[in-house]
């Protein structure tokens, strides 16, 4: 009921003034008087705000329109507000609304300055960067170099460390990129492994071990053969297979002079089964070796040096390293053919046994840019791909030009006629590298 007159009274607009009895009634119950039940009783001029806060005080009479702007502050500060009105505790407690979304302000962008440069100013500023350069390049000119950098300089133009551009290594397989066949991602891999394996198959020197067979008896038979692989228009890689399986098949085993040219049919018989699609038959190498061996000797032979070879036949041959290495010389048809001529040359010589199949492959490029006068002789790209420096070959280049120069005289005259032909470019006829014929000291195998 009192606060219902309160109420009443507060409308009506009577002033109420907070007695100070609050203080005394805080005193009461510190002294131990039993006044809790009744604590929210009485003329209670202060309380709490929301955040525990002391109001404050009210030290004038509270009229309706103090009221409202108690009311009003309270809203503002977020707290509860307690009104005595005419003996009557009201709590009044005002929550903070939402406070009005202010507007942003809009802040107009300044217009950007052009800045406008004259042709005037713009040869000044050309001028200005032009004297900033003059005036660097004047500096670097004063600056005077120390005795220690000059003998440094003297010292490597001396011996020969001065500066050079260095060379440029070409890319040979960039043109094969799209070619499947070339596999140009693996064939540096493949090459490695060439390069090891030639070593394990590499024949040894073996003519001393056989009794009844000379060098120029072997001469013999590889000039023939040569001739029968022209007839038969075989491929390069079986002339050479088989060449690898007659020295393969002389070094582990004995023939006699009468079985040497078995030995050569029925190996060129095996390289044709390997390399070729269509193979010549047995009757063509008896009908060839003009019905010297029967048909069941040839198998015989084949069979036996199966067995000597331990069916080994899968081995690099120089023609394997010289498609490569021809290819890294950026040759033309007339160097290709002169390549091959003294390729041919030095298989038909038995002396260049002691060279690996790389070795001799790179020397017959090296000698043919020598004999065509291809500069310069070595460069980087041919080291590269071949792994020989021009020291390493000069000695079996010297060994197959001196073969160039004896081709035309010589008895043996079968790849002296193929490469005179004008389909091989005639590369027999041109002069030989009297520049590589000087004195050499003894040859050094790979």
């Amino acid at each position: 009921m009192a606060s219902r007159n309160a109420l009443e009274q507060h409308n009506k607009g009577d002033v109420v003034v907070v007695p100070d009895a609050v203080k005394q009634k805080k005193n009461m119950a510190a002294e131990g008087r039993n006044r809790k039940a009744l604590g929210d009783i009485g003329n209670l001029a202060a309380g709490r705000g929301v955040e525990g806060k002391p109001l404050p005080q009210v030290p004038r009479p509270v009229t309706r329109r103090f009221c409202a702007q108690l009311l009003a502050a309270a809203e503002n500060q977020k707290i509860s507000v307690a009104v005595n009105v005419k003996g009557a505790n009201v709590a009044q407690k005002v929550h903070a609304g939402r406070k009005p979304a202010q507007k942003k302000a809009t802040i107009k962008p300044r217009p950007e300055e052009i800045i406008v440069i004259s042709p005037d100013t713009r040869e000044k500023l050309m001028e200005e960067k032009m004297q900033r350069k003059k005036q660097a390049a004047e500096d670097i000119s004063k600056k005077k170099s120390t005795l220690t950098s000059t003998l440094t300089a003297r010292s490597k133009a001396a011996c020969g460390l001065s500066k050079k551009p260095k060379e440029q290594i070409v890319d040979i397989d960039a043109a094969d990129v799209n070619n499947e066949l070339a596999v140009s991602e693996y064939v540096e891999d493949i090459y490695s492994f060439y390069k090891l394996a030639e070593s394990e198959t590499r024949v040894h020197d073996y003519i001393d071990s056989q009794p009844e067979i000379s060098e120029k008896m072997r001469a013999i038979l590889i000039d023939w053969l040569i001739e029968v692989h022209h007839k038969f228009e075989l491929n390069p890689e079986t002339l050479y297979l088989t060449i690898n399986i007659v020295d393969r098949y002389l070094a582990v085993e004995t023939a006699s002079r009468r079985e040497l040219q078995l030995v050569g049919i029925s190996a060129m018989l095996l390289a044709s089964k390997y390399e070729e699609i269509w193979a010549p038959e047995v009757n063509d190498f008896v009908c060839i070796s003009d019905q010297t061996y029967s048909h069941e000797q040839v198998l015989t032979m084949e069979k036996q040096i199966l067995g000597q070879l331990e069916w080994y036949l899968t081995v690099p041959t120089p023609y394997v390293f010289l498609v490569r290495f021809i290819k890294a010389s950026l040759p033309d048809s007339e160097m290709e053919n002169m390549v091959y001529f003294l390729a041919e040359l030095g298989l038909m010589n038995y002396e260049t046994i002691i060279y690996c199949p790389s070795m001799i492959a790179a020397a017959a490029v090296y000698a043919a840019r020598h004999t065509l006068n291809r500069t310069p002789f070595w460069n980087g790209t041919l080291k590269l791909h071949t792994s020989f420096s021009e020291a390493q070959i000069i000695e079996c280049a010297r060994m197959l030009v001196s073969y160039h120069s004896e081709a035309a005289n010589h008895k043996l005259k079968v790849i002296f006629r193929k490469y005179t032909n004008a389909e091989r470019g005639a590369v027999a006829l041109l002069p030989p590298a009297k520049s590589l014929l000087a004195a050499s000291s003894s040859p050094s195998s790979c």
